[in-house]
């Protein structure tokens, strides 16, 4: 958890936005200046967004909670404080990601030598969503400020303050030539995607990642998708369900359950559900009380729009707990259902809210069928002190990643790659990976003049140069 301080200065009024061509465009320019290119620029400029994180804690809390209920100690956990522990963990590692790396040469080309050099993709678009505003927007920003970068944020238009907020807070911290940020809807999204840039980086759902696809190939721009899916869990009667329950219901549950990596639904035998089931009702009551609308770590639906989607679910199963509504306050109870109907909506759709599915199958077995029938899932996440479980669902499913023992707390280490697979995402980022994923890794080969290793193998081939090359060759036969 960061520590709070009084907030900087912002300038009043705050810049006047520019437009998105003239955004896209002053990224552009300073790109080429080179101000973007030095090691000491990237790491002031990663120190001074950990400024404007620590600083500006309070009212990037108030902006969460104006926006999503979240409460603050839950915003410094998954947004803020997530967010200062990889800018820490980047610039304590980002001299060693840059250095070049050598690579051995074939004999044939001795002495040369050969090294891979990463060098900064240009100017990079961030397109975040709205369910984690703070922490989705800014983790890409890390990657592409390291690996020299400039870039054009979007913030999501349905996070209202945090959009705001953050382009007040933006230019008053960062180089204006390098980062900017462009707010709007639709219209502004649909103009931006439309500006040639060098990697597109999206957070959102699968609708929306087609048409960003279709805009990047008219310029054959690199993307990056995080989307998300149906995250399955199994739980087997060998775990602990007592703790079982109190892990999945706080995966579930955090942030009304909008999340992509949250929990999606349990798979498990009936046994073991009967068994589950009032472990689950008492850990939703141990997290946010016998009202959990009074609670004030309980968030709410971001919009009507997801709200009446969310509703619209809650009568697909037999309800274990939960169910309760509040359309005026945008509020949803923490729900299980059980014996819900595979085809219907709350098991063909991402959730994204509060709603948690049971399903019952007879075994293992099963259960890696069930998964493997589907999309490929964004995470896995397994209870089980089996081995052989667990070598079956790591040899046997794919995932963006598989949390044993615990759902999203991957997302806690930086050293790991986070990102989906197929229907999932494409492509990975945090820690070194987001430094890879913003660079190009360029192939730098170095050929002294002297000696001629070259004329070995040139025109004419006279009788002893075509033995030695057929030497130099024989690797290639079979």
């Amino acid at each position: 958890m960061v520590s709070l301080s009084a907030p900087v200065t912002l300038p009043s009024p705050a810049p006047a936005a520019p437009t998105v061509t003239a955004a896209v465009q002053r990224m552009r320019d300073g790109f080429d200046s080179g101000r973007s290119r030095p090691i000491a620029w990237r790491r002031d400029q990663l120190g001074a967004l950990r400024r404007l994180l620590v600083e500006n804690q309070g009212a990037l809390q108030d902006a969460l909670f104006s926006d999503l209920r979240k409460s603050p100690t839950e915003s410094d956990l998954t947004e803020i404080g997530i967010l200062v522990r990889e800018i820490d963990h980047t610039l304590r590692h980002l001299g060693r990601w840059l250095r070049p790396r050598r690579v051995p040469v074939p004999l044939v080309l001795l002495p040369s030598t050969a090294q891979i050099v990463r060098e900064p993709l240009g100017v990079v678009t961030v397109i975040a969503p709205w369910n984690y505003p703070v922490q989705l927007l800014l983790a890409p920003l890390i990657g592409a400020i390291a690996a020299g970068n400039t870039v054009v944020l979007k913030p999501s238009e349905l996070a209202v303050a945090t959009s705001t907020l953050i382009a007040r807070l933006v230019p008053a911290y960062l180089d204006r030539d390098a980062v900017v940020v462009v707010e709007g809807g639709i219209p502004e999204t649909t103009e931006l995607l439309a500006q040639r840039v060098d990697h597109i980086f999206y957070t959102g759902n699968g609708v929306v990642a087609r048409i960003v696809l279709q805009a990047a190939a008219l310029n054959l721009t690199p993307v990056t998708l995080e989307l998300g899916g149906k995250s399955p869990v199994w739980v087997d009667g060998t775990a602990d369900l007592a703790s079982v329950a109190r892990r999945i219901a706080w995966g579930r549950f955090a942030n009304a359950g909008q999340t992509c990596v949250a929990p999606d639904y349990v798979l498990t035998t009936p046994a073991v559900a009967a068994r589950l089931e009032p472990l689950l009702v008492s850990a939703i009551a141990a997290l946010y009380g016998a009202d959990p609308q009074t609670s004030p770590d309980y968030g709410r639906i971001v919009n009507k729009r997801q709200f009446d989607r969310l509703a619209g679910m809650l009568d697909q199963g037999r309800l274990v707990t939960g169910g309760a509504v509040d359309a005026a306050g945008l509020y949803i109870a923490p729900t299980v259902l059980a014996d819900v109907d595979v085809t219907s909506p709350v098991m063909t759709d991402e959730i994204f809210g509060p709603i948690l599915p049971i399903v019952t199958v007879p075994g293992l077995a099963d259960a890696i069928e069930f998964i493997g029938a589907r999309d490929k899932p964004l995470a896995l996440y397994a209870f089980t002190r089996s081995r052989a479980a667990v070598r079956a669902l790591l040899t046997r499913t794919s995932s963006g990643a598989v949390g044993l023992g615990a759902p999203m707390s991957h997302l806690m280490v930086p050293g790991l790659p986070f990102g989906g697979v197929g229907a999932s995402g494409m492509g990975s980022y945090h820690g070194e990976r987001s430094v890879a994923l913003f660079s190009h890794d360029k192939s730098v080969l170095r050929t002294p003049a002297h000696p001629d290793v070259l004329g070995l193998v040139a025109a004419p081939y006279a009788r002893r140069r075509t033995r030695l090359v057929r030497r130099l060759v024989s690797t290639l036969r079979p």
